[in-house]
């Protein structure tokens, strides 16, 4: 493996709490390198994910965070101009694609429509890549895989994926965890007492349920083990949890008081 690429492998399991059978589901369908979609909230595990099966199957693990201002050059490449003159350099899909990473677009509905057609020659049998510019057509590294991550609750009629980019995909569905295996992974990402977690836990269920009633998105996995990062390091749980629960999530002055009042319910 060249020095360009190796540079993309993780040297250490990063930890990932199974809540299904998707790493058994990643692992088929990485075996006849089907490009995957990861659906479910912000901060519900999909990168972890990701990054644990990229460690668990040996492959470097090359991500993009897109954004509306990525254009389809970001993602390919571009010419370059040094003190040599011009000179080609690949993007992190073309890099992939070349020497067999997988390819990890995370967010991928923030990105323009017109940039995101360019992964379609990727995503079938053809498995390629054209690179207009220089002429050049890349077939991909035989461990080449392409995953996308994707929020159902950020679509709309302006930012929501084409069907046929959609179509290309399987997709496996990631949502909060279930409680308990929630609390454990607070605790063990966070290193707190495992009845403190189960509050911070208890307190994320109960503003889970104001989504779509003033609450744009629920109090996230992240979140959580933010907030224990914080209890663990000597802060009052009740201030832990207003700065990383309660203040990032909404500006609302009534909404803010309704979650402080469930803070106070297990922080009292």
């Amino acid at each position: 493996m060249s020095d360009i690429i190796s540079q993309y492998l993780i040297g250490e399991e990063p930890y990932y709490r199974p809540v299904a059978d998707e790493i058994d589901v990643f692992d088929a369908a990485f075996s006849v390198r089907m490009p995957i979609m990861l659906k479910g909230p912000t901060g519900c595990g999909k990168t972890r994910f990701i990054e644990h099966m990229a460690w668990r199957l040996k492959k470097p693990l090359i991500t993009v965070a897109c954004n509306e201002d990525m254009t389809a050059s970001d993602l390919v490449g571009r010419f370059l101009l040094d003190a040599n003159g011009t000179h080609w350099q690949d993007g992190p899909l073309a890099l992939a694609a070349r020497h067999g990473a997988i390819c990890y677009l995370d967010e991928v509905v923030e990105a323009r429509q017109d940039t995101t057609v360019v992964i379609h020659p990727l995503t079938d049998n053809r498995r390629v890549l054209p690179l207009e510019k220089t002429g050049e057509l890349i077939h991909a590294h035989p461990d080449f895989q392409l995953v996308i991550s994707y929020n159902p609750g950020y679509q709309s009629v302006m930012k929501d994926l084409k069907q046929s980019t959609k179509q290309r995909f399987g997709s496996l569905d990631f949502n909060y965890p279930a409680p308990g295996i929630e609390t454990e992974i607070i605790t063990h990402e966070s290193g707190i007492a495992r009845d403190i977690a189960d509050k911070l836990v208890s307190i994320a269920g109960m503003a889970r349920n104001l989504k779509g009633h003033g609450l744009y998105e629920g109090i996230s996995t992240r979140m959580l083990v933010y907030a224990g990062n914080l209890i663990a390091k000597g802060v009052e749980p009740k201030r832990a949890c207003r700065v990383a629960l309660v203040s990032p999530i909404t500006d609302d002055l009534d909404m803010r008081d309704a979650l402080e009042a469930a803070v106070s319910t297990f922080f009292n």
